[in-house]
This record gives structure tokens, sequence and C-alpha cells, in this order.
């Protein structure tokens, strides 16, 4: 089974083709320019290099969040056009679980965080128990202080990863000493080929079904609120 995995809920845009023996190709984005822009190139480059069509895809993969709202709205929105013009089913995956996958056969906690601004990250804990991925807190969003207390509560060894490394590490280096670990720039960041690992292992839908998850409310909604309550 041929899966394209595509991931934009940060601002890393990448795209990848699996089948059931191999990754046959990924492309990994993380530079200036917008989701609008680079995503379709890098699906198209994956096609053209893995000499394959949109109608050789049996699965369409994509990360349905939680990340940036615009971002995942790109993403969700191009993969469901590509489901649905080769009449595909589709898959979404949580991006906290898909990053996870980066680390497979981590015999520590595995902990992604995502910067959700003013303090807080996007998270979800898991670990892997004979070769399979589990999970130990389902994603949501919190401070990164609460985060902190329950790592540290557990005591166990904890690896991060996610764009809220860079914001929170000197923090969680702190507070949690030597149970927190880093994971290298290499695995560090969202990938496709792990979207399209974590799919083979979901129940797929049809496209129209698919919608965005984005945990909390944007800063726009929240804004109006209290602008409404004031």
């Amino acid at each position: 089974m041929k899966i394209l995995g595509v991931d934009t809920s940060s601002g890393v845009a990448t795209a990848a083709i699996c089948d059931d023996e191999k990754l046959i190709c990924e492309f990994v984005l993380n530079n200036k320019m917008t989701h609008s822009q680079t995503l379709m190139p890098i699906i198209d480059m994956c096609f053209k290099h893995s000499e394959l069509t949109v109608n050789d895809i049996d699965l369409f993969a994509v990360s349905e969040g939680p990340g940036s709202f615009t971002g995942l709205r790109i993403g969700v929105t191009t993969v469901k056009g590509l489901a649905h013009g080769a009449n595909k089913p589709i898959v979404g995956v949580n991006t906290l679980e898909a990053m996870a996958y980066n680390l497979p056969f981590c015999p520590y906690l595995i902990s992604p965080i995502m910067d959700a601004r003013r303090g807080e990250v996007y998270n979800g804990v898991y670990r892997f128990l004979e070769g399979a991925l589990t999970e130990v807190k389902s994603p949501r969003a919190l401070p990164v202080s609460q985060l902190i207390e329950e790592l540290s509560a557990s005591g166990e060894k904890v690896v991060f990863l996610g764009d809220g490394v860079p914001v929170f590490r000197s923090e969680l280096a702190e507070k949690l000493g030597d149970i927190a670990i880093f994971a290298p720039q290499s695995v560090g960041m969202q990938k496709a080929s792990s979207v399209c690992m974590a799919a083979g292992k979901k129940e797929q839908m049809h496209y129209s079904k698919l919608s965005p998850v984005y945990l909390r409310k944007s800063q726009a909604e929240r804004e109006l609120e209290e602008r409404g309550k004031k």
C-alpha cells in the first residue's frame, strides 16, 4: 500500500511517499516561505522523483492538528483535494502522535511539545512498549509549568522534541535536570514519513469527513471574547 503523508502543522512543510516495505521519498522544508508557496511544489517533487502519480497512491494521510491554524487548514485542504481527485481514502493523524514516531523503540517517555504561545504548549506523552506506540497522556494544551510538574512527579527520563524545545529548553533543563533529554535536530521536527507510519494503523475515512483538530480557540476568537466581556 502506497501512502502519501503531509504535515504543515508548524513552520515545517514536509511530504513523503511510503509503501509497506520502504520510505520511497521525503522532502522537508524549514525556511521562511509559507506553506501556500511550498506544499504543492514539494508534493509534486515527491511524485516526480518517485516516478508515481496521484492515482498510484492508495491512502492519503495528513497531520490534522494541533498546530498552526493556517498551516493545518492548508495541509488538510490540500490533501482532501488530492484524495477527492483520486477517489481514495484519507486518514487524519494527530500531530503529536506522529512526532512520537520520529523516535521508534525509544526506551524513555516521549514528550512532543509545540509552542502554543502565552507560556503554553501543545503536548502529548507517549512510550513504546514491545515496539508499539502507546499513549500516556492524550493531546492537550497546557502551561509548560504544569507539564514540568507532571513529568517531575513521574521521575522517568523523557525525550522532548518539537518547536517548543527552543522556546522552553532552558526552563525544562533547569527544572527537570537529568531526566530531561532533547532530541537531535534531525528528528526534532515534524516528518511526513512519521505521518505515514501512524496512518497505516488508523481507520480510513472519506475525505469529506476530515477536519483540522485545533485543541483550543484561535487568538482572534479569544480576543473577540475578551472584547465582548469588557
